[in-house]
C-alpha cells in the first residue's frame, strides 16, 4: 500500500468487497492510481462481516459451477480469468473439493487480495466510512448489499429513487470432527467428479420420513429472529432464501430443494435416504464445513436445538450459526447507462451486488467491467460494452436496461439473459452453443479493444 504523501489518486473507490477488490485491480493493472476507501477496519463494522479483510466473503465459500462449456457461471469464471480478474485469480488459488463447483478457504482467499492490493504501487488503502457521494471527480461505489445507512440515504437523495433492500440469510458452519461419519457419507450427487474433487465431496447427512416431518415441523414452529420496524416489508431473494421461508411453502418444498436426496445412495442401505442434508468443505484445511441451502434466521438456540437432531449432527458443533443482513440495490435499469455510469452524475460509477447483480462471481464481474470502463474513460480510449452473447455482456446488458425497472430484483448470470443462438440447435447442444459463441465474442471484442489474448 502506498503512504507516501504525493499520493494523487486518479479515482476513487468507496467499498473494499468483490466488486471494488476487482475494480481496484483492473485500473491498478492499467496504470491508473487509486484510493480504496473500506470502512472496515476504521471502527466501523456490518451486521454480517466478521473481519477487515477486503473481499470477505459471507454468504457462502462457493463461487458455484466451475463448468465453463455447460454452465453460465461457468462461463463468467472463464471470461473474468480472461480479463486478468484478481478475484478469480485468487480463487483458483484459495481452492477446496467441491466437486464441479469452484469453492473456497474464505481466510486464504480474503487475504491473497488483500496483499494483492496492499502491495500495487497504485493502490492506496485508507480505513475510512465515507458518508455522501462526492461531488466531483471519478468514483465507483462498490459498498455492496451492507451499504452504510448514511451513504444509501446519499444516493436516494442524489437518484430520487428509494433503496431497495432484502435479506440476505447466512448458513450456519460446523467442525468436521463433530459429525458422526458412522451415520454419514461422503459423495456427490450422481458421484459426479470436479476438477478439484474426487466424487466424494460433501458429506451427507440421511433421514427417513418421520425424521424429516419432525424437522420440517421444527423449522415452522422455532423461534424467529424479530425484523425492526424498518425491515419488516423488506422481501427475500429467491437465491438466498431462508430454509424455514422454504418450509413455510410447503411440506415436500425442502425435499425438491436444498434436502433433495436425488442421486445419493446411502451406501448402508443402498438407496437413496427419504431426504439429505449436504454440508460443503468451507476451508482449505477441511476443519469446517458449511450446511448447504441452510441460511436461516432462526434464533441461535433454536439452530443447535433443531440442527442437533438431524442424523449425524447429534453432537454438532458450530464455528458459525446463521444469521441474517440487509442487502440494499439500486434500480440501476433506470438509473445507470450502459456503462454503469448514474445517469443524473455520470461522474460516478455503481459496482457490483448495489446494482442488483447477485452473488458473489457476478459481483466481482460488475466490478471488472467498472474498472475497465473507467480507466479506458481516463485514459482517453474507446470501450465498447462486451458482446450481449458473451456472459459479461449479458449480466451487464440485464442489470443496465435489460430488465424490467418497474419490478427490478437482484439476478444472477443464467442463459435466460443471453440472445439465443441464430441457427437451430438441439436442446442437448443448446448450452455448448451458448457457451462456444461467448467465447468467439468475446476475443472478437478483445481483438477490437486492442488486447492480444490467447485462445481458450
Amino acid at each position: 500500500m502506498s503512504n507516501s504523501n504525493d499520493f494523487q489518486h486518479q479515482i476513487h473507490i468507496i467499498g473494499g468487497g468483490l466488486a471494488g477488490s476487482e475494480a481496484a485491480w483492473q485500473l491498478a493493472q492499467a496504470g491508473v492510481k487509486v484510493r480504496l476507501s473500506e470502512m472496515r477496519g476504521s471502527g466501523d463494522m456490518t451486521p454480517a462481516h466478521q473481519t477487515d479483510g477486503l473481499a470477505e466473503l459471507v454468504c457462502s465459500n462457493s463461487f458455484r459451477s466451475d463448468d465453463a462449456d455447460r454452465n453460465a457461471v461457468g462461463l463468467l469464471h472463464q471470461e473474468m480469468r480472461t480479463l486478468d480478474s484478481l478475484i478469480m485469480a485468487s480463487a483458483d488459488k484459495a481452492k477446496v473439493p467441491a466437486g464441479s463447483a469452484l469453492a473456497v478457504d474464505r481466510d486464504i482467499f480474503s487475504d491473497i487480495v488483500t496483499r494483492a492490493l496492499s502491495e500495487h504501487p497504485n493502490i492506496r488503502i485508507v480505513r475510512e466510512r465515507i458518508d455522501s457521494l462526492p461531488g466531483e471527480g471519478p468514483t465507483i461505489i462498490a459498498t455492496g448489499p451492507l451499504t452504510a445507512m448514511s451513504l444509501a440515504q446519499s444516493i436516494g437523495a442524489a437518484t430520487g429513487e428509494d433503496a431497495l433492500a432484502f435479506f440476505d440469510a447466512i448458513a450456519p458452519i460446523v467442525h468436521r470432527d463433530s459429525i458422526d461419519m458412522d451415520i454419514c457419507w461422503m459423495a456427490s450427487r450422481w458421484d459426479k467428479v470436479g476438477p478439484e474433487g474426487d466424487g466424494k465431496d460433501y458429506i451427507n447427512c440421511p433421514m427417513d420420513k418421520d425424521q424429516y416431518l419432525a424437522f420440517h415441523r421444527g423449522l415452522i414452529e422455532g423461534e424467529k429472529t424479530e425484523f425492526k420496524e424498518w425491515e419488516k416489508d423488506t422481501p427475500y431473494f429467491e437465491g438466498c432464501m431462508p430454509i424455514e421461508v422454504m418450509a413455510a411453502r410447503g411440506v415436500d418444498t425442502l425435499r425438491f430443494g436444498p434436502m433433495k436426496p436425488v442421486g445419493l445412495d446411502n451406501p448402508r442401505t443402498g438407496r437413496w435416504p427419504y431426504a439429505v442434508v449436504q454440508l460443503r468443505q468451507d476451508n482449505k484445511l477441511g476443519t469446517l464445513w458449511n450446511m448447504v441451502g441452510f441460511q436461516t434466521k432462526l434464533k441461535h438456540g433454536a439452530q443447535v436445538e433443531l440442527f442437533r437432531t438431524i442424523p449425524g449432527l447429534e453432537k454438532a458443533e458450530f464455528a458459525r450459526l446463521g444469521g441474517l443482513h440487509r442487502n440494499t440495490f439500486i434500480n440501476s435499469p433506470r438509473l445507470l447507462d450502459g456503462q454503469l455510469r448514474l445517469r443524473k452524475a455520470p461522474h460516478i460509477r455503481f459496482a457490483g451486488q448495489i446494482t442488483g447483480c447477485e452473488g458473489y462471481v457476478e459481483s466481482a464481474s460488475v466490478g471488472l467491467m467498472a474498472g475497465r470502463f473507467a480507466a479506458a474513460e481516463l485514459q482517453g480510449r474507446s470501450l465498447e460494452t462486451p458482446p450481449v452473447t458473451t456472459a459479461l455482456g449479458a449480466l451487464l446488458g440485464h442489470i443496465t436496461g435489460g430488465a424490467e425497472a418497474s419490478d427490478f430484483q437482484p439476478m444472477n448470470v443464467n442463459f435466460g439473459l443471453f440472445p439465443p443462438p441464430e441457427d437451430k440447435v438441439h436442446k442437448k447442444q443448446r448450452k455448448e452453443a451458448y457457451t462456444s459463441r461467448a467465447r468467439a465474442d468475446l476475443q472478437g471484442w478483445l481483438a477490437g479493444a486492442g488486447e492480444a489474448v490467447a485462445a481458450e
